[in-house]
């Protein structure tokens, strides 16, 4: 239920950006999805919590650009206490462990990495975890399976992979359902990447829930602040997503910008998180 809803939402989506000028009403929506208004209004109730006009409220320009200027102070509020969230239904922790220079020469040598598939609020996503943390989570297309182990395999070349849907499960609630669950335990991460990309990848996990930021303003968190492209070309290589949270850093100008697993999906995850954080 949960990938049709989202993929609804995703074609809702896909229909405003092309269509927002006309300010489509709730039954052009419908009629775009051939589902009914009522059932568009349930649909979103169910999925984001909020109604359809209110969801959409957060994906406007203006709203974004006021979001960024009131996270800054937040922002910074959170990078000096060291908190990696600030949301009022739960606190998630992430611990990060990176692979040696060492490891980074073997790929996965004498490595086990478990994956399975699993189906997110924000359709389906492959989950792969070693026994130092997660090695990646990436939004997977109906179609693609194939595709993203494929590139699985090729990050980590000499790992042993194992599909392995029950070991994964309780990850990914963790991850996507935490408010049902009463282990509070950190979530490890396990890194591959360079000493610039994890620099990046920490600071992406200390933006609060419900907040957005710039690639600037990343780039001087790290005390690199001429370093926007290079910050932004560290976000596009994470490869786990959600957790590490890229999909809040945004243009500047208040435009969502691009995303690794799509910008309508980038957007949802946003509205989703705001909707919540309320």
């Amino acid at each position: 239920m949960e990938n049709l809803d989202y993929y609804r939402i995703e074609k809702a989506l896909n229909y405003l950006d092309i269509n927002f000028k006309k300010q489509p009403s709730l039954e052009d929506i419908a009629k775009e999805l051939k589902i009914s208004s009522f059932y568009l209004q349930r649909l979103f109730k169910r999925w984001a919590g909020i109604s359809p006009k209110r969801f959409l409220q957060f994906l406007t320009l203006e709203y974004t650009k006021e979001k960024l200027r009131k996270s800054s102070n937040l922002l910074d509020a959170t990078f000096e206490s060291g908190l990696s969230s600030s949301s009022r239904l739960y606190e998630l922790f992430t611990n990060i462990d990176s692979i040696t220079p060492k490891e980074f020469t073997n790929s996965g040598m004498n490595l086990q990495i478990y994956y399975g598939i699993h189906n997110s609020p924000f359709g389906k996503c492959l989950i792969a975890i070693t026994k130092r943390g997660i090695c990646n989570l990436s939004f997977i297309e109906e179609s693609n399976d194939n595709q993203w182990i494929s590139e699985l395999k090729e990050e980590w070349k000499n790992a042993e992979l194992i599909k392995d849907f029950k070991k994964t499960e309780p990850i990914f609630n963790k991850i996507f359902y935490p408010e049902k669950i009463n282990n509070k335990e950190k979530i490890n991460v396990f890194l591959k990447g360079t000493n610039f990309q994890i620099r990046v990848w920490k600071a992406l996990i200390q933006i609060p829930e419900g907040s957005l930021t710039t690639y600037e303003e990343i780039a001087k968190k790290i005390g690199n602040p001429k370093a926007s492209r290079a910050v932004g070309s560290a976000i596009g290589s994470n490869n786990i997503s959600f957790l590490i949270p890229c999909h809040r850093v945004i243009n500047k100008i208040g435009t969502i910008g691009k995303y690794r697993w799509g910008a309508v999906r980038k957007k949802a995850i946003i509205a989703w998180e705001e909707a919540r954080f309320l």
